[in-house]
């Protein structure tokens, strides 16, 4: 019995850790499988992605011939234009609003502070797509439909996380500066401009990743107010595809692999500020 019961112990502690690397390698699978999928069609002909299946190799390695296609045909270079002109002002606006927001709800006493959190938790809570004939008829009521200024505002005054990620920072930062900013004769926007902004660095860098991505990968709004084939984002670019290449998924999975790398090398470059961010948020 004495032998039996350290036997079982040491089974178990076996079988935990392969199991957690058994559950990381599906993971790891079921990400990176439809990605190779992408990659190797991409880099096929057309009799090969069509007679082939779809982890068999291509005849040449260096076929880069649907990427010239993707990008001139699909017109990735204005799609490209478009997302930077929608992301510079979604983020910039986003992290303005978000950080005065934040500061409002966290530094000010007044009687409907605890209605306006409950609102901003009801609001996290009810889907975007309930609220899209209202929103469509704001929009369109104000002349901006078929404009890049409509996506904007809407990515700038729906964004409840970026709110409270601020909020999380903003609690960590002690009221005695500003009461001693006060005792200097500074203003509440002049703390917040000189004071509570520059140490919401790693806040700012948390949410100009998490909204760069979101609204990089976003292809609802982009689709629905700007229907114009100039106006095209990388998401509604891609979708196009499906016209002119509708059977040539060579050329869609070249397409797809132009999306994907800016992101791909913009995450493994910033993901240190991503988890950074997350953890010291997590723990103010």
């Amino acid at each position: 019995m004495t032998t039996a019961l350290p036997a079982r112990r040491g089974g178990r502690r076996r079988l935990g850790p392969a199991l957690t690397y058994l559950s990381l390698i599906a993971a790891c699978l079921a990400v990176l499988l439809p990605l190779v999928v992408v990659f190797l069609t991409s880099l096929k002909t057309s009799e090969e992605a069509t007679d082939g299946g779809a982890l068999s190799l291509p005849g040449d390695w260096l076929n880069f011939s649907n990427y010239a296609t993707a990008f001139t045909d699909g017109k990735m270079l204005t799609a490209f234009g478009n997302t930077a002109f929608i992301l510079l002002f979604s983020i910039s606006g986003t992290v303005v609003i978000g950080s005065m927001t934040a500061y409002a709800i966290d530094r000010f006493d007044f009687r409907a502070k605890k209605l306006v959190m409950a609102l901003f938790l009801v609001a996290t809570l009810v889907p975007g797509v309930t609220t899209q004939v209202a929103t469509f008829q704001v929009v369109n009521g104000f002349g901006l439909f078929d404009t890049r200024w409509a996506p904007i505002l809407l990515y700038m005054g729906t964004d409840i996380v970026s709110i409270y990620i601020f909020l999380q920072f903003i609690r960590g930062i002690p009221t005695s500066l500003d009461e001693a900013a006060r005792l200097d004769g500074a203003n509440a926007f002049t703390i917040y401009r000189k004071i509570i902004f520059p140490l919401l660095k790693p806040a700012v860098a948390t949410v100009v990743i998490i909204k760069g991505i979101t609204v990089y990968n976003d292809f609802y709004i982009p689709f629905l107010y700007m229907p114009s084939q100039e106006l095209g984002t990388i998401s509604t670019a891609l979708f196009r595809f499906k016209g002119p290449f509708g059977a040539h998924w060579e050329n869609i999975s070249a397409g797809a692999i132009l999306v994907i790398v800016p992101t791909l090398v913009v995450f493994l470059c910033l993901q240190r500020w991503i988890y950074n961010g997350f953890a010291q948020g997590a723990t103010k």
